[in-house]
């Protein structure tokens, strides 16, 4: 008789993605001129996206104890999300969104607020603790003077086998001192493994000739200074994906836009999903494989986002439903 071995068989833990950034209200502007809070933030966002996707997420900074900061750290819950730092006393970050004809902008109040009561210690002892992932950042984070604890936490991270992604996610109306949070976003963007950025970004830093038949080129700096993947998003006219050799470009999947809140969030989150649900995050041969899947994936997810209003990604479901 065969002897069968009755052990239990633990599945291998799914790859952390952990995503150091802001989480704030978006109070919408309404046509009366009130205002309407939205959860939202750009890491946020992303968080939210690739959990929906079935990544294992958590959330590296703190959430406020008050109303808004307990909305938030429901609903990341809710979608799978888990929040990493104790609660703040300190209140949530504030934006106020006006959408003109699809597209946001933003004013932003981000003084001794939740998500920047946190110290560089207590990230990296955490990062220590747990087996490496990927660590993504970007947006406001990137911005002086937080770049500089922004910095020392990627460098940690580096040391300890984290693969670094960064969306550049400019937002040069909140800077007091563009050219230096210029500077600090190409010192931040430096450290990147795998980077995102958009048309608009590529511009802000002073690319040339920036548009979707030129993405190669562009997408050629990243490469050299570092980068082993690379996204850059067109907005309505598509995007282009490189991982090492491999690259591929999509037109935007056409739909009924109801606004762009969180469409690059959800792309980036979707080929952060792709990639880690796939386990390449050493295997770039393999991720050069997906690239055109990956790719098709983001433009989908995205476009899913722009159908809804405000940033609501669809879950993995959705999308392969629309797939």
């Amino acid at each position: 008789m065969l002897g069968l071995s009755t052990a239990s068989h633990t599945p291998p833990a799914r790859t952390p993605v952990w995503v150091l950034g802001e989480a704030l209200m978006d109070c919408m502007a309404q046509p009366d001129g009130s205002l309407v809070p939205h959860l939202g933030g750009s890491p946020y966002n992303l968080a939210l996206a690739t959990a929906l996707q079935g990544a294992s997420v958590g959330f590296v900074a703190p959430f406020s104890t008050d109303t808004f900061g307990q909305a938030l750290l429901d609903h990341l819950q809710a979608n799978h999300a888990r929040s990493l730092l104790p609660r703040s006393a300190w209140p949530t970050s504030l934006a106020v969104v006006q959408v003109h004809e699809g597209q946001p902008s933003y004013g932003f109040y981000r003084d001794n607020v939740a998500d920047r009561d946190y110290q560089v210690a207590d990230v990296v002892a955490l990062l220590e603790a747990s087996p490496p992932g990927v660590l993504h950042t970007g947006s406001l984070m990137a911005m002086p003077p937080e770049h500089h604890k922004v910095l020392q936490i990627v460098a940690a991270a580096k040391r300890l086998g984290w693969i670094i992604s960064v969306d550049v996610n400019l937002r040069p109306r909140v800077a007091h001192d563009v050219p230096a949070y210029l500077q600090a976003v190409r010192e931040v963007a430096a450290l990147a493994d795998w980077l995102k950025a958009s048309d608009e970004d590529l511009e802000l830093l002073g690319f040339a000739e920036v548009s979707l038949a030129n993405a190669s080129s562009l997408a050629t700096h990243w490469m050299a200074q570092g980068c082993s993947r690379v996204a850059l998003t067109f907005g309505a006219q598509g995007a282009y994906l490189q991982v090492g050799d491999a690259h591929a470009q999509g037109a935007a999947p056409v739909v009924d836009v109801k606004d762009t809140v969180g469409a690059g969030d959800t792309f980036w989150g979707s080929c952060l999903a792709d990639w880690v649900r796939h386990d390449t995050l050493n295997n770039n041969s393999l991720a050069m494989q997906r690239v055109p899947e990956t790719l098709q994936r983001a433009l989908v997810a995205a476009a899913i986002n722009c159908s809804r209003v405000g940033c609501q990604p669809p879950d993995i479901a959705t999308l392969d439903a629309a797939l």
